[in-house]
C-alpha cells in the first residue's frame, strides 16, 4: 500500500503503537522508518539527521534497532551466547570473537543485565531452539535491545502466542518502558496489547493517517471504530 501524505512524530520517551487493517500501509511505513526501504517521497527525520534511504545496520549505529526476526537467531547456540554474540556485533567488538567470551567481562555482564530484565536467567545455558515459542520471542525482544538504541521498533512481539504468553509480554513491554530511557514504536494486531502498553497510538487507513491520540480518544474516535476496530474491539480492548 502506497502511503499518501503520511507524517507522524514520536516522542522522546514515548510508547507509541502502529495500528490499522490489512492493506492500511503500516508495514510500508515501518519499512521505510526502519530503513528496509527507501522513500520516493519525504523525508525520515532522527535526532535531527536526515535517515531516509540508510540501510538498517547504519540506523542501528544511529540508535534505531528493529525487533530481530526468529530466523536471525542462532538456534543452535545458546541463549547467552546469542546475547553476546549481538553485543559482540552491536558494539563494534569483533576483534573479541578470538578471545574467550568470559574474558570480555563487560560484554559478559551486559548480557546478563540483558537477560535479568527479560526474566531469562532460567533459561541461558539452553540453546535456542529448545525454548518454548514465548520464549523465544522474548530473545527477539530482547537482541533488539543490545545495542542500547534510542528508538526501539517492536514488529508485532506477540504474533502467535497463547493468552499467557501474550500477557507475558504485555507485562515485560510495559516493564521495560518503565526502566529504560528508550523510545518504542510497535506495531501489533492484537488491539488488547496496543492499549495495554501504549501512550500514543497512530491509525493508519488506506496510505493515510487517520487518527492520532491517547488510547482513551482511539477508543472512542468514531472515524477509528467504523475504518478498523469495530464498536465490539473498541469496547472490549
Amino acid at each position: 500500500m502506497a502511503l499518501k501524505g503520511v507524517s507522524i512524530k514520536l516522542r522522546k520517551g514515548e510508547f507509541s503503537a502502529l495500528i490499522g487493517p490489512n492493506g492500511a500501509g503500516k508495514t510500508t511505513l515501518y519499512n521505510v522508518i526502519s530503513g528496509k526501504f527507501p522513500p520516493t517521497s519525504g523525508e525520515v527525520v532522527f535526532d535531527g539527521r536526515l535517515v531516509h534511504g540508510l540501510p538498517p545496520h547504519q540506523l542501528l549505529r544511529l540508535g534505531i534497532s528493529r525487533s530481530f526476526q526468529l530466523t536471525n537467531v542462532f538456534a543452535g547456540l545458546t541463549v547467552r551466547e546469542n546475547f553476546l554474540a549481538a553485543l559482540v556485533a552491536c558494539h563494534d567488538r569483533g576483534k573479541d570473537l578470538w578471545n574467550p567470551l568470559k574474558r570480555c567481562k563487560d560484554l559478559y555482564e551486559e548480557a546478563e543485565h540483558i537477560l535479568e530484565q527479560l526474566g531469562l536467567t532460567h533459561v541461558t545455558e539452553l540453546p535456542v531452539k529448545a525454548l518454548s515459542y514465548g520464549d523465544k520471542r522474548l530473545v527477539e525482544v530482547g537482541l533488539a535491545l543490545a545495542s542500547r538504541p534510542k528508538l526501539v521498533m517492536l514488529d508485532e512481539p506477540t504474533a502467535g502466542m497463547n493468552p499467557e504468553e501474550t500477557d507475558r509480554m504485555i507485562h515485560l513491554l510495559k516493564k521495560l518502558s518503565r526502566e529504560m530511557d528508550t523510545t518504542f514504536f510497535l506495531t501489533e494486531h492484537d488491539m488488547k496489547v496496543v492499549f495495554s502498553v501504549a501512550d500514543r497510538i497512530f491509525v493508519l487507513h488506506q496510505g493515510e493517517l487517520l487518527a492520532e491520540g491517547s488510547p482513551a480518544e482511539i477508543r472512542e474516535n468514531r472515524k477509528v471504530k467504523e475504518a478498523y476496530l469495530g464498536e465490539r474491539s473498541v469496547a472490549g480492548a
